[in-house]
């Protein structure tokens, strides 16, 4: 399995300039909110996807003052000889990622190289906004398994924008929208198929995790909502044409597909408290590492930032203890509270490292 033995940051978000080590187990990162310790993790992100995990331009991911940043990551790949995976954007926006000194041809070709699963603040988005967010979280987790999937929702989108420029535009014949129509109904099946296999096999380990945050108190489901349900998209677009064509862009795909959170039958994001829509994230997460450790063989790398805030100790240290076993991968942890965090983490394992942020800098600490 991918682990990350050094990373060196220069000019990320509020970072100047880093060189860590860590631990091949669990790495725990403390410090005061606002020092850099999301910052940290969302570098590590990076270079799994090559994109930070939040929904933001590059431009955001400057260091105020800079115009370009770089991340480079030293890491064993499943006992062989180490590999040096690097990211390097610049003012232009121009992004190259290179596997040692090769740069990809195409950056796509180096995700799921470097599998990875983050559960953070920023996923109560999952719950509370629109179905782009739940559809966003479902396209990372595929397209880090499945290459057939990532091409397929690749393929799909990039014709359907230049569907909706078509209709936008105006002035175009019947003809070459049904062309476009046939060549995006492929690609949608594979995308519905792909969606509908993860869906049923994410249920029942989610309603496990969850059970065990929750101590069975209530019950989740996870249902599948697309227009592909109503049958071929070839007809739905022939049908939806006029008010296509009326409204300037395409009504009908697996664009507009959603995915239900519910708790007790009745959706999460209404009446959930604060605390159960965070355990039902918690839970969603863990269940996308089990099914990713499944696929390939060996647990992928988990970042958990700020998890720990708002859920009951005893049950977050069970799960991450059901997470672990006995062939856990390597494993960030950040928390304001050191205390707290050592105290779980130290019951798991004598293999780990602690780290305190400040102002965008980290230094190891020998003793939490």
């Amino acid at each position: 399995m991918p682990v990350l033995k050094k990373i060196v940051i220069q000019d990320y978000r509020n970072i100047v300039f880093q060189e860590l080590s860590f631990s091949p187990n669990i790495n725990c990162v403390s410090g005061n909110n606002g020092v850099g310790k999301t910052n940290l993790m969302d570098a590590i992100w990076y270079l799994s996807m090559t994109k930070s995990s939040f929904s933001t331009s590059d431009r955001f991911n400057f260091r105020h003052g800079t115009d370009s940043f770089a991340i480079s990551g030293t890491y064993d790949l499943l006992g062989g000889p180490l590999t040096r995976f690097s990211v390097q954007v610049d003012s232009k926006g121009e992004k190259k990622v290179r596997r040692d000194d090769k740069v990809y041809s195409r950056v796509s070709e180096h995700i799921g190289v470097l599998p990875i699963v983050m559960v953070s603040p920023s996923d109560t988005s999952l719950v509370s906004e629109s179905g782009d967010d739940r559809r966003r979280f479902v396209n990372s987790v595929l397209s880090q398994m499945d290459r057939e999937y990532l091409s397929a929702i690749q393929q799909y989108n990039r014709l359907l924008s230049q569907r909706n420029r078509m209709l936008k535009d105006g002035g175009i014949d019947d003809g070459l929208l049904s062309v476009f129509d046939e060549r995006m109904e492929g690609y949608a099946q594979t995308v519905f198929g792909l969606r509908e296999k993860f869906i049923k096999e994410l249920l029942p380990i989610i309603s496990d995790y969850y059970a065990t945050l929750s101590g069975g108190r209530e019950t989740v489901s996870v249902s599948y909502q697309s227009d592909l349900r109503k049958g071929s998209l070839v007809d739905q677009l022939r049908e939806a044409r006029e008010k296509d064509l009326a409204f300037g862009y395409t009504s009908v795909g697996v664009q507009r597909d959603d995915f239900i959170f519910k708790m007790d039958g009745y959706p999460i994001r209404r009446c959930g408290s604060q605390g159960q829509q965070k355990s039902f994230l918690v839970s969603l997460k863990f269940a996308q590492y089990e099914i990713m450790k499944k696929k390939y063989g060996f647990p992928p790398m988990l970042l958990l930032d700020d998890v720990f805030d708002k859920l009951d100790m005893g049950r977050i240290g069970n799960l991450l203890g059901m997470v672990a076993g006995n062939d856990f991968g390597q494993i960030f942890i950040t928390d304001s509270n050191k205390v707290r965090m050592s105290g779980i983490v130290d019951d798991l394992t004598a293999d780990r490292a602690y780290f305190e942020a400040e102002g965008g800098e980290f230094r190891e600490v020998r003793d939490a």
